[in-house]
């Protein structure tokens, strides 16, 4: 059944009925998606082949931890303006623009972006496109994905040309993402057409009109590269300041100060300039090697060689957690109990992928320590993953009679532990911050030999 009509659709700015929208996958972006924009008001369709993704979903539940997000999908289902299925002809005869929101993982055994779902959702949707649409793309793809598309879509699609192809790049953060979608800092349209820019205007009229949010219009093959350029760029910066941890290490200064000299520098700025462990998930890492590994194909890969040390700096940095540990374990990790507090690659989510959390933890117990786990959210993920960690109920379990605690990710409740009540807990008063996120003087002067990277 098609989604309900509501008389708080919003129009378009000529005041025609807005689109109908449908969103192909219910992952982390297109189950965002689809939920905050029949919260704006549009009727949408959530699409995907996994039944029981589209089961949950409509039940009310989100498969992941995303804040603000449950409630937002139940708002959007008693609205009776969204509705998910796993019939590509239902929601092709539904739709007027469809948003393309599949992963792109990396492919296995290479860096290149495995196009495969990306593909196949395109293909299924247009076999059932009778009339004119647009499909857009919001998945972070390689420059020349879009030309490749429209082909594919034209060809298969019964209506032929009159079905066009546009991109809309995502720039969701996790933790954020309702906020990031229904305010964003600003909307990229990659079009080839007039008709094509119209309709995008139209199904994100009320996030624009409501924020004043900057649009701005540019060819497709410029829409593919933003995300992939901007996601570079702040790879590139979380690593510079992390290369600084390492020269710190060696001579003695505080990475800490450093980076906070740094950003008084209005070229330069605070954020992401903070010291730490390292950028994970599922975005960061296959986007850069993706992008170095696409621009080698189209023989400009020189452009963008540093990104391979800008991934090697980053994955030093959970080699020399470990060996941070070590050091404050008396140089050998057999036997030692370890507290590893974090297992998500950031705070806010549950999403393990590519975490340098869990990557310390394994290591650690490979060179021989007791490693146990906890997560406020992703604990679950992390015992499918990793079951031969070891899982605690909170964090003083965690850590009790521990020989190291080692901050992994910065969740709030990690921030406002008591240190003097955590230390008649463990077996020795030690502490590795891992993402220099604990007060160090506190810590010392509750008796803790508290040390971090790049600070002496």
């Amino acid at each position: 059944m098609s989604a309900t009509p509501s008389s708080t659709t919003p129009s378009t700015a000529t005041g025609a009925a807005a689109p109908r929208l449908t969103v192909i996958g219910t992952g982390y972006l297109g189950a965002t998606h689809a939920i905050c924009m029949a919260v704006l008001g549009f009727e949408v369709v959530g699409v995907d082949v996994d039944p029981r993704k589209v089961e949950r979903l409509a039940a009310g539940e989100v498969p992941f931890f995303e804040p603000g997000l449950p409630e937002m999908l139940h708002k959007a289902l008693d609205s009776g303006r969204l509705s998910f299925t796993t019939d590509f002809a239902r929601a092709a005869e539904f739709g007027d623009v469809h948003f393309v929101c599949v992963g792109t993982p990396q492919q296995r055994g290479s860096d290149a972006a495995d196009l495969t779902y990306v593909r196949s959702a395109v293909t299924e949707l247009a076999r059932h496109l009778h009339r004119k649409a647009l499909v857009v793309g919001k998945s972070t793809v390689p420059v020349g994905t879009a030309a490749e598309l429209t082909r594919l879509v034209q060809e298969v699609a019964p209506a032929g040309a009159e079905v066009e192809l546009a991109w809309n790049p995502e720039f969701l953060r996790e933790g954020f993402a309702v906020e990031d979608t229904t305010n964003p800092d600003r909307l990229v349209f990659g079009v080839s057409s007039a008709w094509a820019e119209q309709q995008l205007r139209a199904a994100f009229a009320p996030v624009v009109e409501a924020h004043d949010t900057p649009v701005l219009v540019v060819d497709l093959p410029t829409a593919e590269l933003v995300k992939v350029a901007a996601n570079s760029f702040l790879a590139t910066k979380i690593s510079y300041i992390n290369a600084m941890a390492e020269v710190c290490e060696r001579t003695g200064a505080d990475v800490t100060a450093l980076a906070q000299a740094l950003s008084h520098d209005s070229r330069i700025g605070g954020r992401f300039l903070k010291p730490g462990l390292g950028f994970g998930g599922g975005c960061l890492p296959k986007d850069i090697r993706a992008f170095k590994h696409r621009a080698e194909e189209l023989g400009v890969g020189q452009a963008v060689a540093f990104l391979g040390e800008v991934d090697a700096i980053n994955k030093r940095r959970r080699e020399r957690t470990v060996d941070l540990v070590r050091e404050v374990a008396g140089g050998d990790l057999r036997g030692v109990r370890v507290a590893a507090w974090g297992a998500a690659f950031k705070p806010d989510s549950d999403d393990i992928r590519d975490a340098p959390a869990l990557d310390v933890a394994v290591l650690l117990q490979q060179a021989g320590a007791d490693v146990t786990v906890y997560d406020p959210e992703a604990m679950d993920n992390a015992r499918r993953s990793y079951p031969q960690l070891s899982y605690a109920a909170s964090a003083v379990d965690a850590a009790r009679d521990a020989d190291v605690v080692v901050l992994l990710t910065e969740w709030r409740q990690f921030r406002a532990v008591d240190p003097e009540v955590l230390g008649a807990a463990v077996a020795h008063r030690r502490v590795v911050d891992g993402r220099h996120a604990l007060d160090r003087d506190a810590w010392r002067a509750a008796g803790w030999d508290y040390r971090a990277l790049g600070r002496p």
